[in-house]
């Protein structure tokens, strides 16, 4: 199939391509359940696959997709399949794929009004559906970025702006030693320095201390230092942990401190009875991350953050040059441009606005209840099976778990744990990932996906439990020896 310069194909052309995409998308999506989780070759063996010079010459599209077809989507891992439980899943639907579908087809310039009007009204309408299920007030407002890393990024540079007047130098910020990475890399990249950043220490449900909170504020304060902003979980991915939102945020009224909430894995729960339970307070931020590529089923990548007040957005990103004085019209246009950190950007609403409308909000909140049944199901097994120990019972649908022997020392514990990790990762039935508790190494299961089933649990923890035995008997030889 030769193409010019113009990059241009026939209607026919673009048809036949099109039927042939998605019919691969779709023999992908029909049989998850019966695909390996996870598929990875080593970096030697995908250079010898799939480097090659800079091609000069067109290839057929035909050659190129069955090109990706065997050498890429063969090494993924299944972030949607219903025994991925690793780190945070991400199940989307077919619905959202065909919005990206779209979005790549028309390709509209989401940053100004002027240029894409209709993707601003669904970007506006859609984040504002979010505000309500998360209970901020009328006058909130965001807009959707890639994913929690930026979405904290942007919301702490309007905090940095309108707690310090962008001076830094003496100011301190706050949050849990469970708190994500991004939140630290946003915090450095924004200019402020290690020593500036205040890690405080969780309880045994992981959760943040105010009391140890409260003395690092008297005691900042005492050294002449400004404390500034406040970061609460709302959902963990170490455990799923929600920090005391309301005790928080009427310490951070108290105080003067901006009070931001990193919900980008748990906030969307606010949408069901449990989790809005669980999430008390949430409406209370005075800025707030949230990603539906976690737990609204959207393909990568969609992230949001909201602002209690959407004006102060625009107070800490609009830069008008002189190229774009035309944009600027009326004060109803919403030009997004000015509400974060990029000029150009993908019309990322649309799939999460197409699957709202498609199944509707009962469906979602249907499926986030059930996520939360799932782990609560899962920790009981644990409980009921020999030799597991439940490190951190189920909260938000992430239950962290180990396999802890009768008797075995606290560094045996911890090398089973480890062995048992390395054994799950080489497999390809089911995936669990380990992070660290309290210094002790743990498994963690998160049960996000609708299509997850009791059975799909339980088998996977029966299979975790003969992975552990025969983890058990390699180390009995290793100290026998």
């Amino acid at each position: 199939m030769p193409f010019d310069s113009k990059f241009q194909l026939t209607p026919e052309e673009m048809r036949k391509l099109g039927y042939q995409v998605v019919d691969q998308m779709v023999e992908h999506l029909s049989t998850m359940r019966d695909q390996p989780v996870m598929r990875l070759s080593s970096r030697q063996e995908l250079e010898k696959k799939l480097r090659e010079p800079l091609p000069e010459a067109p290839a057929p599209v035909e050659d190129i997709l069955e090109k990706l077809q065997q050498d890429v989507w063969s090494n993924i891992g299944n972030v949607g399949h219903p025994r991925f439980f690793a780190f945070i899943p991400s199940p989307s639907n077919f619905v959202s794929v065909m919005a990206d579908a779209l979005v790549s087809g028309f390709n509209p310039f989401s940053g100004t009004w002027l240029e894409g009007s209709g993707p601003a009204e669904i970007e506006l309408i859609t984040i504002d559906w979010l505000r309500e299920i998360c209970g901020l007030p009328e006058g909130a407002g965001g807009l959707f970025v890639s994913g929690g890393s930026m979405a904290n990024l942007t919301a702490l540079a309007v905090a940095r702006k309108f707690r310090l007047q962008d001076k830094i130098e003496n100011a301190v910020i706050y949050f849990s030693d469970q708190t994500h990475s991004c939140v630290e890399r946003a915090i450095l990249v924004l200019g402020f320095h290690p020593d500036q950043i205040r890690k405080i220490q969780s309880d045994s449900a992981f959760r943040l201390r105010v009391d140890l909170l409260r003395e690092a504020l008297e005691a900042d304060r005492s050294a002449g230092k400004t404390p500034f902003c406040l970061i609460a979980n709302a959902g963990t991915t170490n455990t799923g942990a929600v920090d005391p939102l309301d005790e928080l945020a009427d310490l951070c009224e108290s105080e003067g401190l901006w009070f931001h909430i990193d919900g980008a894995y748990g906030a969307a729960a606010a949408l069901c009875d449990k989790g809005r339970e669980l999430l008390k307070g949430l409406g209370r931020a005075d800025s707030l991350a949230l990603d539906p590529h976690k737990w609204l089923f959207q393909p990568f990548e969609i992230g949001c953050v909201i602002v209690r007040d959407s004006d102060q957005l625009k107070a800490t990103f609009r830069i008008l040059p002189e190229y774009l004085k035309d944009t600027v019209r009326a004060d109803e246009e919403v030009n997004f441009c000015d509400r974060g950190i990029q000029l150009t950007r993908s019309f990322r609403a649309l799939k999460l606005w197409m699957s709202f409308k498609a199944f509707g909000a009962a469906s979602f909140r249907e499926a986030i209840s059930r996520g939360i049944l799932m782990a609560e199901f899962a920790e009981n097994r644990l409980r009921s099976m020999k030799n597991w120990e439940i490190v951190s019972p189920a909260t938000l649908a992430i239950v962290a778990f180990r396999y802890a022997p009768e008797d075995s020392s606290e560094d045996l514990i911890n090398e089973l744990n480890q062995l048992l990790i390395r054994m799950v990762l080489e497999s390809d039935f089911a995936l669990a990932t380990s992070t660290v508790l309290n210094g002790r190494t743990v498994l963690r299961l998160c049960t996000i996906n609708p299509r997850t089933t009791a059975v799909d649990i339980s088998e996977t923890l029966k299979w975790l439990d003969s992975l552990a035995a025969d983890a058990s008997q390699q180390i009995i030889e290793k100290i026998n020896q």
